[in-house]
């Protein structure tokens, strides 16, 4: 339906830019062999060319889902036209037709129901219909490709363009790992300073009891007991920092493990057929991570749904049924967003008050 009403739209500016294009051409023609006057007239082309550009920039990223850039000139949105006319009427003459079979559909229908018309001759009209349906169908996609790419090639970015979107996503990737990697090391730092070290001021005390007392056996079951308290967050802060079990066993492994830790039901489907790069893997790792805990600790969660797939790029889907209202600018989230953005992928959270909250991450696996 959307692709439909884009070409019936193109079909209309297709025939005001054949008008624009006739009109352009009778004030150039006389203006021609004087160049003040042929500048004057070009400018006003291009301005009004670039007026018509931006139109069809808007129905394009509207209806046919393609954004282009606008820093194309007025030349570039003159050639454009030139060309783009001829699609939109075609795709007007499409649209007739597809109108026509749909009246042709509705005569015969009428046919069968006063019985003018014999069963062969039904299922004859029937079997022309569709194939007159799906060769419409097809040609609208046909004529939206077509639209795409004549788009993408004359209302494109400039080189100069990309290669500074490019210099800006690099920039800004790479300050947010460099930020990213500060906030890791705060928080490994803080979990060290308020548990490791706590635990390991208290085994020295209870030691330096034992020393003292003459019996010294319940301090020592004490120390022992401590010792295996501290051995347990030590596990904990290395596992938050980098699983092992992701580079042994993979990624299915490790979320396994961070679904047996979450402390809520943790549904977990998982269909790679092969193992990911590894900073792919190791990004997937630590969105599923952070979005578990996160509806563990803060969203009050009663269940998380887990989907990896992967088709042209690795799909991480993870939804809570938690109270929503997830910050996307925390700093959990964020250093997620940074952390996926330096693989150039894209990083969403949908979290409205009253939940769910569904984060969402695709990572190119090239």
């Amino acid at each position: 339906m959307r692709v439909g009403i884009g070409v019936l739209l193109g079909a209309v500016t297709g025939l005001v830019e054949l008008v624009y294009l006739i009109w352009a051409g009778i004030i150039l023609i006389p203006a021609w062999p004087q160049p003040r006057t042929r500048r004057a007239a070009v400018q006003r082309i291009q301005a009004g060319a670039r007026n018509l550009a931006e139109v069809e920039r808007w129905r394009l990223a509207a209806f046919l889902r393609a954004e282009n850039a606008s820093d194309y000139t007025g030349a570039r949105a003159v050639e454009y036209l030139a060309l783009r006319w001829a699609a939109g009427l075609l795709g007007g003459v499409l649209l007739l037709l597809f109108l026509y079979g749909v009246a042709v559909c509705i005569i015969w229908a009428r046919d069968v129901f006063v019985g003018r018309s014999t069963l062969l001759l039904v299922g004859a009209q029937v079997v022309l219909g569709v194939v007159g349906l799906f060769l419409s169908v097809q040609g609208f996609l046909g004529i939206a490709a077509i639209e795409r790419r004549l788009a993408r090639r004359l209302l494109g970015p400039s080189a100069r363009e990309v290669l500074e979107r490019r210099i800006t996503e690099l920039s800004t990737s790479r300050a947010g790992v460099v930020a990213a990697v500060d906030t890791e090391r705060r928080r490994i730092e803080r979990d060290l300073h308020d548990g490791v070290q706590q635990r390991l001021v208290a085994l020295g005390m209870l030691l330096g009891r034992a020393r003292r007392a003459p019996d010294s056996t319940e301090l020592l079951a004490q120390a022992h007991e401590e010792t295996q308290h501290i051995l347990d967050e030590l596990r904990d802060v290395a596992w938050r920092a980098y699983p092992a079990a992701l580079d042994n066993l993979g990624l299915h492994e490790a979320l396994l493990r961070v679904a047996e830790r979450a402390g809520i039901p943790v549904r977990l489907h998982y269909e790679l057929g092969e193992r990911p790069p590894t900073a792919v893997e190791t990004a997937a790792y630590f969105v599923v991570s952070e979005a578990v805990t996160n509806a563990a600790k803060h969203a009050y969660a009663q269940e998380v749904v887990v989907d990896i797939a992967r088709t042209d790029k690795l799909t991480v889907r993870v939804r809570d049924d938690g109270v929503g209202g997830a910050d996307p600018s925390g700093s959990g989230l964020s250093g997620l967003a940074r952390r996926v953005a330096a693989l150039d992928g894209e990083f969403t959270v949908d979290s409205p008050a009253g939940g769910p909250t569904v984060i969402m991450a695709e990572l190119p696996c090239g």
